[in-house]
């Protein structure tokens, strides 16, 4: 055992060594020749751990990122070799085979209705280029998928280096389609530049699918289990798919009869209370619903309150006593009529919601009512929902999370 040890260690020795030569500059097809002349294979197991000890060695993400475009052509084919395609990229509707069919349909749009039109001039030419990347842009749908369905599930088992390093390549290949659209937009524009803009961008959407193909999704038949990919199928829909959604679910019994009444159990940890999804302690529960910046107060469905969060901020007041009195004699008798009005019109089915915005103060407060309904659709309380929404509507210009490039 301890030889298979030593030889795992010296192979990511090798590895590491290859990459940082890369990144001190040296040449490509050397790094090539050196790769081949230690290794046959090289598995996509061992390519994580080279990428996640590097950073831990404290090589910034950023660098590894511009590595990971020349991993691909060092190791070629020695990745896919060792990792023959199992049986979920042959299942159908299973999140492998949909990702695995979605890079088939770029490779093919990127063929078909794009690289034609860089070899012509002209302003068909140009419309053409500007069809082809309204359509490809909705390559932002499965680089979600991957980003918010296969990541999370490989950083919890410790594998995070190959997230970071996709992830920021993604999102490079997101900004340059958005400028080279914004360009293709525009009546002058240098046509040329663009088109060399987008031979790069399609180069790096090229190398992205190779990655996806050869080195992820081998990486994820690895990891996930069949509970992660049971989480992962039914969280698809509500990202999208590229171009067009999946004509059968995985999860359809026709696929599998084990995704029954599994669900439920996937996120329940003892002592929590269980919600649609994860699950939380009652403790962080109550102080995350108080650190709301708005009240909230629920009434069940006999008209009794039941509920009212106790934030820092109060608009108005909600004293203990109220817990377990009617609504009917929570307001006052000149407005008891408009309330019960609303409760019944939720009872009824005739409405869900109903608004209204108040000035108090200095304050512009916005009062929302809403019907609690189960999945049934039945009735089962009304939720009450206070904000001062001033320094909302206040509000000018932009303050993003990510600074515009």
């Amino acid at each position: 055992m301890s030889e298979f040890i030593n030889n795992v260690e010296h192979r990511q020795k090798l590895l590491k060594d290859i990459i940082k030569c890369l990144h001190d500059g040296k040449n490509l097809e050397n790094a090539k020749k050196e790769f081949k002349k230690h290794f046959n294979e090289v598995s996509t197991a061992e390519i994580s751990m080279m990428e996640q000890a590097l950073i831990k060695e404290g090589m910034a993400i950023e660098e590894v990122q511009n590595l990971c475009d020349v991993h691909a052509a060092v190791f070629e084919g020695s990745i896919s070799d060792i990792h023959p395609t199992k049986d979920h990229t042959k299942v159908f509707g299973h999140p492998v085979q949909v990702f695995l069919e979605e890079n088939d349909r770029i490779e093919i749009l990127i063929k078909e209705e794009i690289e034609p039109y860089l070899k012509e001039s002209g302003k068909t030419a140009e419309l053409m280029l500007r069809v082809g990347y309204d359509r490809l842009i909705e390559i932002h749908k499965h680089y979600a998928r991957k980003e918010y369905l296969f990541f999370p599930n490989l950083e919890k088992k410790g594998i995070d280096a190959p997230p970071k390093v996709m992830w920021a390549v993604d999102d490079e290949i997101r900004l340059e389609m958005k400028t080279i659209l914004q360009d293709l937009s525009q009546v002058n524009h240098d046509l040329d530049k663009t088109k060399l803009n987008i031979t790069n961008n399609l180069k790096k959407i090229r190398d992205m699918i190779f990655k996806e193909n050869n080195i992820l999704i081998p990486l994820l038949i690895e990891t996930l289990t069949f509970f992660d990919w049971v989480i992962v199928d039914s969280s698809s829909d509500e990202i999208g798919y590229f171009i067009e959604a999946p004509k059968q679910k995985w999860t359809d019994k026709k696929n599998t009869d084990q995704v029954e009444d599994i669900k439920p159990l996937l996120n329940k940890i003892q002592g929590e209370v269980p919600f649609d999804a994860g699950s939380l302690s009652p403790e962080v529960l109550n102080a995350m619903l108080n650190t709301l910046p708005l009240d909230v107060t629920f009434v069940d469905s006999k008209g009794y309150v039941k509920y009212f969060t106790q934030g820092k901020e109060r608009i108005f007041d909600r004293p203990m006593t109220i817990i377990g009195r009617h609504v009917s004699m929570c307001h006052p008798p000149a407005s008891v009529h408009i309330v019960e009005d609303i409760v019944e019109s939720f009872r009824s089915g005739k409405k869900d919601n109903e608004d209204f915005w108040i000035k108090i103060k200095d304050m512009f407060v916005y009062i929302r009512y809403f019907a609690v309904r189960d999945k049934n659709g039945h009735y089962i309380g009304t939720l009450e929902v206070t904000q001062n929404i001033k320094p909302i509507v206040e509000l000018e210009g932009e303050k993003r999370l990510v600074t515009k490039s």
